[in-house]
């Protein structure tokens, strides 16, 4: 069903924080300018990319044009932002007509038009935006707080279950628009986060983290609960290396430090299951959306190397933008040949290595 496959498709966790213009190495340039150029030529006349699915892909591919130097002002850029610009609604969301995915294009949209906000243009449709993704977080208002498993989360309508990816889209779009670590919605939100780790803790209300207190994240505890990784033979839910960076990164955004238990325990199923060649737990499947929130993750955490459980150390940046240059197409572009999470689409697998690679770029 699509929108189930969205959820990990593009919940890509788009807050990039401004990425230095220090030479890198010179193949990760190469690559970064070939994929940029492809993406021009995808780009349809109306500014959007790959519009039959969802406008979020739109939102990532000119928010990856942003963090790769381009200006709001260059021409691709500018048609792209209009583009979003005009699917602003009068509640204050960002999202096609008859969506079924307002909360998370909304929240997309949000992280992009940040990024170009930088003389306040999209001020007044930010802070309606805000305001609308903020009023769907799930038992908010419905008066059941802590006590409800899906207090804090967010779901891709503000109606349907929550889950750790819509929520990490959620705090990155929190953390775009300027809210504080300290914000509650943002503290919200890590209460989730927390439910969805394999870690037992004071939040912890379900029997999942029991099960496998192996300090990993899962994709949601609601209901019987989920992972794309799948469970064991116990009922015990898989970790998987996309959520867990998503969990790690959406920990800190919310304030949290290295010495916290949480992030400790992340960070060590980080090192253990560390790897440029897959997406752990789930192979090849969503394994560019995997990169995105790996080299997002190690760069909030700033993390100039990562040491994996043999004591290793990885310069990750540069292992990263290998990898990532080795997969490229001769048209610039990336895809994926596993068509699960819809990563075969070449604009939106393109959009997750120019992010990447955004954080590649040596930082001094």
């Amino acid at each position: 069903m699509r929108v189930a496959l969205l959820s990990l498709v593009l919940p890509f966790s788009l807050v990039l924080p401004a990425v230095s213009a220090e030479k890198s190495a010179p193949d990760a340039e190469a690559a970064i300018a070939k994929g940029i150029d492809f993406l021009k030529t995808a780009q349809a006349d109306d500014g959007s990319y790959s519009a039959q699915s969802t406008p979020a892909i739109t939102a990532m591919a000119t928010y990856a044009l942003l963090q790769n130097g381009r200006s709001p002002d260059d021409p691709q850029v500018a048609k792209g932002l209009k583009y979003l610009e005009n699917l602003a609604k009068a509640d204050g969301g960002i999202y096609r007509d008859k969506s079924r995915l307002p909360n998370y294009e909304t929240c997309i949209c949000i992280v992009c038009l940040s990024a170009a906000n930088k003389d306040g243009r999209y001020a007044k449709l930010l802070g309606s935006a805000e305001k609308y993704v903020k009023g769907l977080q799930t038992d908010v208002q419905g008066g059941k707080a802590e006590e409800s498993v899906n207090y804090g989360g967010s779901g891709y309508d503000g109606k349907s279950r929550p889950d750790l990816s819509n929520t990490a889209m959620l705090m990155d779009a929190l953390e775009a628009a300027g809210d504080s670590s300290k914000d509650e919605a943002v503290q919200r939100a890590l209460i989730f986060v927390s439910r969805c780790q394999n870690l037992e803790t004071a939040n912890t209300i379900t029997k999942f983290a029991a099960k496998n207190p192996d300090g990993g994240f899962f994709y949601s505890p609601a209901g019987q609960g989920e992972s794309k990784a799948g469970k064991t033979d116990e009922g015990a839910l898989r970790s998987q290396g996309s959520m867990t960076y998503a969990g790690l990164k959406s920990m800190v955004f919310a304030g949290l430090t290295a010495d916290d238990p949480r992030v400790k325990a992340a960070l060590s199923w980080a090192k253990k299951n560390y790897t440029t060649e897959e997406n752990p737990g789930m192979g090849q499947s969503g394994v560019y959306y995997y990169y995105h929130l790996m080299a997002k993750s190690l760069a909030a955490l700033k993390q100039d190397t990562f040491g994996d459980a043999q004591g290793v150390k990885h310069d990750w940046r540069k292992e990263l933008a290998a990898e990532l240059v080795k997969r490229q197409k001769p048209d610039g572009s990336w895809s994926n040949t596993n068509k699960q999470f819809m990563e075969n689409d070449a604009n939106l697998a393109t959009s997750f290595a120019l992010l990447t690679l955004a954080y590649c770029k040596d930082v001094k």
